[in-house]
């Protein structure tokens, strides 16, 4: 069920993501007026142990209310409090539940009740409107601080920009916030390094608050020369069911223990990724596209018990939480975006 509030509730902006569980109920969709309109949208905690949001997201409005005593909102502000039943037990997602960032409409996915949750946050949105939508998460591994879109428009382009000049244009976005809220407006989705990191919190508060002054976003092209952008080419996974760990002679895929350190390096063909203990067996990982497709053997081999890739490429998401593989993926892999940017106009 979803919950939808006016106002903040008492004391939620004393809680930690641990404690929203007990205080909201479940997901809940809060609107706050401000001197502009429409609405910027925030959403955290979509992933319930990726905390750097919420934190952020408190640590502004508590500052605004210390201030003036009131929030005296720049811009109206409208905040999604996802997976706080995860976010309870410091969970991805609970066991029995869905990945809340895999179930906004157009997911491929079977239903569940999810699914009527994120259409419903989606239409309220829409009757509503919308100046932008930010959508806050931590990455499991070693990584920089970067921004990801699933369009090219010039407005979500300058929007990512204004949090890093990393940039990520995803492909595989069955299901994800950005590509929903796309349909609405200019969206990004903000990567802000590990949890714990107070870095990472303060970069997404002073950014949120940047967003909350803006009157408009620029419309025409991004200049290339002002980012770094890559798109993602496919997703590796883990053969579902496949032993895999980190340690020696624990399982048969004994994967590589620097892998973190390969995220966003451009790595050369034949880089190991681990040692497969089993010879004559096949790739112990699944790798596909942005259409679905089985592109295992474009980018992986096994040569002499080393798990091998096949050709260039940079990796990003790995991490050796191995609840996390199997929950998600181990890692993307993308390439440099060369096509000319599109002088795309919302």
């Amino acid at each position: 069920m979803l919950r939808e509030l006016h106002e903040l509730p008492a004391g939620l902006l004393d809680q930690d993501s641990r404690g929203l569980a007990a205080l909201l109920g479940g997901p809940t969709l809060i609107h706050l007026p401000g001197r502009r309109q429409p609405a910027l949208f925030v959403s955290v905690l979509l992933h319930g142990n990726e905390t750097s949001g919420w934190d952020a997201l408190r640590a502004l409005l508590r500052q605004r209310l210390a201030r003036w005593g009131e929030l005296r909102l720049p811009r109206a502000l409208s905040i999604f409090i996802g997976n706080v039943a995860a976010a309870a037990q410091g969970l991805r997602h609970l066991p029995h539940q869905p990945d809340y960032n895999r179930v906004w409409p157009g997911s491929d996915l079977a239903p569940t009740p999810e699914h009527d949750l994120m259409r419903r946050v989606l239409d309220r949105l829409g009757e509503r409107g919308l100046f932008a939508s930010i959508d806050l998460h931590n990455t499991t591994g070693t990584n920089p601080h970067y921004g990801c879109v699933t369009q090219l428009d010039a407005r979500s382009l300058h929007l990512a920009a204004l949090f890093s000049r990393t940039l990520v244009y995803i492909r595989h976005t069955q299901g994800v916030s950005a590509t929903a809220l796309g349909a609405l407006c200019p969206a990004v989705t903000l990567e802000c390094g590990k949890v714990g990191e107070q870095h990472g919190v303060s970069h997404a508060q002073e950014y949120i608050d940047a967003c909350l002054h803006l009157s408009d976003l620029p419309r025409h092209p991004v200049a290339p020369q002002d980012i770094d952008l890559y798109h993602t080419v496919a997703q590796v996974q883990v053969r579902a069911g496949h032993p895999f760990t980190h340690a020696p002679g624990q399982a048969d895929l004994v994967l590589a223990p620097d892998l973190e350190g390969f995220n966003f390096c451009e790595l050369a063909p034949g880089t190991s990724f681990g040692r497969v203990m089993t010879p004559g067996q096949e790739v112990p990982l699944l790798v596909r596209d942005a259409a679905g497709l089985d592109v295992t053997a474009r980018y992986f081999h096994i040569e002499d018990g080393e798990l091998r890739l096949a050709r260039a490429a940079m990796p990003t998401m790995l991490t050796r939480d191995e609840t996390i593989i199997r929950q998600d993926c181990l890692c993307y892999l993308m390439a440099p975006y060369r096509d000319p940017l599109p002088p795309l106009r919302r």
